[in-house]
C-alpha cells in the first residue's frame, strides 16, 4: 500500500527530471508571471538554498573529490580567480570607464555581484548539465569561506560609503548554511548508498526543480512591476545582465582551458553565477530599487543557461573515451556528474 501511494509522485519527481534543462526556462516564466507567487515564496529562500546546497553535497562524485584534495592546484586557482581577481578586475573597469558616476545604483549592484560568492545553486545546475559538479562544489565551498572576508574589502576600495556590509553577519550565516547542508549530507550518505543515489537520480532531479522553483520565483517576482514602470530601463539592465554574464563566462572558460574543456565550462559556469541572494542579506535589504531590479534581471542569464549552454556541455562529453551519448544514463566518473536523459 505504502509503495502505490509514492508511486505516482515519485514518477511524476522522474518525469519533471527527465525535463532537465528545458524545465529551466519554464521557471523563469513562472517567476516573471505570477508576482504573487514570489511574494508568497520569499520568505523561504534561505530554506531553498540549503536543500539545494544539501543535495550537491549528497550527490558529490567522492573518487573525484579526494582526487581534487589530493591536487588542489586547480581549486585554489579556481577560488582565486573568482574571490579575487573577479572582482578587483570588475571594480577597475567600472573606474576606468566612469561608469560607477554615470549611474551609481547600477555600479552598486554590479559592485556587489562581483565579490559575491558563485551561487549556491551552481552544482544543482551543473547537475542538470552533465558538468563537473565537485569541482564547482569544492571551489564554491572554499569561494564562500572567503566572502566574508574578501566582500567588505572590496565594497570599502570601490564603493567607499555608498555600502555597509557585515562581515560578521555575513559569516555566521554561510558558516550556519554551508555547516547545515554538509550535516544533513553526510547523515544522508550514512543511510542511502552512492549506487542507490544513482540509480534514482531523475527523481533527485526533479526535486531540484521544485526547489529551484522557489528560489526562482521569489527573486523574480519585481521584474513585471519594474517592466511596466520604466520598459527602457528594465530592457537596458537586461542587456547589461546578459553582457556581464557572457564575459565573466568567456574569460573563466578562456583562463581555465588548459585545465581541460570540461573543467573550464564548468567553473566558466560557476563564475557567471553569483550568489545576489547572500549580498542582500548581508545589506539587510537596503539597496535602491534600480539595484533590486538589476538583482533580479541578473537570474536570467542564470537559469536560462543551461538550456542554452547544455549543447556545448553534451559535444564536451561525448568526445570523452567510453562516455555515452546524449540522452543515454552514464555513471560518475572524476569529471561527470551521475546522468539521466533531460
Amino acid at each position: 500500500m505504502s509503495a502505490g501511494i509514492f508511486a505516482l509522485p515519485v514518477s511524476a519527481l522522474a518525469w519533471l527530471g527527465r525535463q532537465g534543462t528545458r524545465a529551466i526556462p519554464a521557471l523563469v516564466i513562472i517567476g516573471i508571471a505570477v508576482p504573487p507567487l514570489g511574494e508568497m515564496l520569499k520568505p523561504f529562500v534561505t530554506e531553498a538554498v540549503i536543500v539545494l546546497l544539501c543535495i550537491s553535497f549528497v550527490r558529490v562524485d567522492v573518487a573525484a573529490l579526494r582526487g581534487y584534495l589530493r591536487r588542489p592546484g586547480l581549486v585554489i586557482a579556481a577560488t582565486v580567480w573568482t574571490t579575487i581577481v573577479v572582482p578587483l578586475l570588475m571594480g577597475l573597469i567600472c573606474l576606468a570607464t566612469g561608469f560607477d558616476r554615470l549611474s551609481p545604483d547600477v555600479f552598486l549592484g554590479v559592485m556587489l555581484q562581483g565579490a559575491a560568492s558563485p551561487m549556491m545553486a551552481a552544482p544543482a545546475l551543473a547537475i542538470l548539465m552533465g558538468l563537473d559538479a565537485t569541482l564547482v562544489l569544492i571551489t564554491l565551498v572554499a569561494g564562500t569561506a572567503l566572502v566574508p572576508f574578501t566582500a567588505p574589502l572590496f565594497a570599502y576600495i570601490f564603493m567607499g560609503e555608498m555600502l555597509t556590509l557585515s562581515p560578521v553577519a555575513l559569516g555566521i550565516k554561510l558558516v550556519m548554511i554551508l555547516g547545515g547542508a554538509l550535516a544533513v549530507s553526510v547523515l544522508i550518505r550514512r543511510f542511502v548508498s552512492e549506487a542507490a543515489i544513482r540509480r534514482h537520480g531523475q527523481v533527485i532531479d526533479g526535486f531540484n526543480i521544485l526547489i529551484l522553483l522557489v528560489f526562482v520565483c521569489a527573486v523574480m517576482g519585481t521584474v513585471a512591476p519594474g517592466f511596466i514602470a520604466a520598459p527602457g530601463l528594465v530592457i537596458g539592465l537586461t542587456v547589461l545582465a546578459f553582457v556581464v554574464f557572457a564575459i565573466l563566462l568567456a574569460v573563466t572558460v578562456a583562463v581555465f582551458m588548459r585545465a581541460g574543456s570540461e573543467r573550464a565550462l564548468s567553473l566558466g559556469l560557476m563564475v557567471s553565477q553569483r550568489n545576489l541572494g547572500l549580498m542582500i542579506a548581508a545589506t539587510d535589504g537596503v539597496l535602491p530599487g534600480v539595484t533590486w531590479i538589476y538583482f533580479a534581471l541578473c537570474q536570467l542569464p542564470i537559469y536560462l543557461s543551461p538550456q542554452l549552454l547544455k549543447p556545448l556541455a553534451q559535444r564536451l562529453r561525448v568526445r570523452k573515451p567510453g562516455v555515452a551519448p546524449p540522452g543515454h544514463a552514464v555513471s560518475c566518473s572524476p569529471h561527470e556528474v551521475s546522468g539521466s536523459k533531460k
